[in-house]
């Protein structure tokens, strides 16, 4: 799978960008806030619909324009489709697939699909759970595009059960919950069981097939003289180790959502009294182990950093295990990553990407990337507004007006 064509228009800091790519090694080149990452990270909203910075879509709007848009040709075997999204800040986004009527943004989920690494990645090791918890659904959906509405519906109750459960609260302690309160909130209990039970039971799929191709890319970036692992601990399950993970991902739908709907049962007074939904998926935490330590708080520098890269190449092992296709392999994003590393690190990564398909990268300067990768990359130099193919005569201007990128 690659791109070989992006447009953006009023996409951060691009008023116009008419971007030719190709297969292979693709290097974006130039001094850090020109824009390199802001290209690689329409890429990467093409694929999730969703951006990897920013929690929502304001700040992907370039100053003074109402809207951006994203246009990529994707190219899967000998099967290509065009996506163009309209990014509308507190309104609903809107796709169009080959230039068909727009349908829900939903609908796109799969035509293209990235595994991105960037510095922000950092935060799987160092930061608080929810993004352990995002990146491990994230990761879900790209598999199974499926799971995005059930992860959006459970939101989606979530909000409801809170909002009743504060309402609940204002009633006063100790006071019993009248037979419409009861039913309301049992109604809100059993989509939020059913819902549930499904993100764990994803959750544990993805970490049993993570777990080991992470632990692989971990030991060829490194020495191999430490194993990855995780505890995951759940508000309805308990902690649980990584090495009961399997079990965990064979358990029934319907044995999940009991579990569940016995901690609520359990924790009912508390989460009224305080509020707020107790139990669930959105409560646990997964606790990643380098060794037989947490990696939050005792890795070094150098362990981090690798530990991530880890789990974002693991990720892209799991979708080649995925698929038989070598041509549905998703697009590799690295993003400023070679100027962390040693010059050995540089060297192990360049040779484990050198079979990709597509490889977008990101550096201030070309002495960054390891010599592995000279004889294949192709370099596209990035200015203020501007990204331009090394070898190409023709430079793309920088526009503040236009209509629809496809005209």
């Amino acid at each position: 799978m690659y791109i070989d064509h992006l447009s953006l228009m009023d996409f951060r800091t691009y008023g116009f960008l008419d971007l030719p790519l190709t297969t292979g090694l693709t290097v974006m080149v130039g001094p850090n806030g020109v824009g390199k990452t802001n290209i690689v990270e329409a890429v990467d909203y093409s694929a999730n619909l969703a951006s990897h910075r920013v929690s929502n879509d304001s700040p992907l709007i370039r100053v003074g324009a109402d809207r951006s848009y994203i246009r990529s040709r994707v190219i899967r075997g000998h099967q290509q489709t065009v996506m163009e999204l309209e990014i509308t800040p507190g309104k609903a986004n809107r796709v169009r697939i080959n230039r068909a009527a727009p349908v829900r943004v939903r609908e796109a989920l799969g035509i293209c699909q990235t595994v991105l690494f960037s510095p922000e990645d950092l935060g799987l090791i160092k930061a608080e759970p929810a993004g352990r918890r995002r990146f491990v659904d994230d990761l879900a959906v790209s598999l199974r595009p499926v799971l995005g509405g059930y992860r959006a519906d459970y939101e989606k109750v979530l909000r409801q059960r809170n909002a009743l459960l504060k309402s609940l609260r204002k009633r006063g302690p100790g006071r019993a919950l009248g037979e419409d309160e009861q039913a309301t909130l049992d109604v809100w209990n059993g989509q939020l069981v059913n819902l549930g039970a499904r993100i764990m039971q994803a959750r544990f799929q993805v970490l049993a097939g993570l777990l080991p191709q992470a632990d692989r890319a971990y030991e060829q970036l490194t020495d191999g003289g430490k194993n990855l692992g995780f505890v995951y601990e759940s508000s309805s399950l308990g902690p649980r180790d990584g090495s009961d993970i399997v079990s965990l991902a064979r358990i029934p739908l319907l044995e999940l959502g009991a579990m569940i709907e016995s901690a609520l049962e359990e924790r009912a007074p508390e989460e009224i009294e305080r509020g707020m939904s107790l139990v669930g998926p959105h409560r646990d935490e997964i606790t990643l182990m380098l060794g037989n330590i947490p990696a939050r708080g005792y890795a070094s520098h150098g362990e981090t950093w690798s530990y991530a890269l880890a789990l974002r190449l693991g990720s892209w092992y799991m979708h080649q295990a995925d698929h038989d296709d070598p041509s549905a392999c998703p697009i590799l994003i690295l993003d400023d990553v070679f100027a962390e590393l040693d010059a050995t690190r540089r060297a192990r990564l360049a040779k484990i990407v050198s079979g990709a398909e597509q490889v977008l990268v990101t550096c201030a300067v070309e002495q960054d990337l390891p010599k592995e990768l000279d004889a294949a990359r192709r370099i596209v130099r990035v200015s203020p507004g501007q990204a331009v193919v090394a070898e190409d005569v023709h430079v793309e201007e920088d526009v503040s007006q236009g209509g629809d990128p496809e005209e």
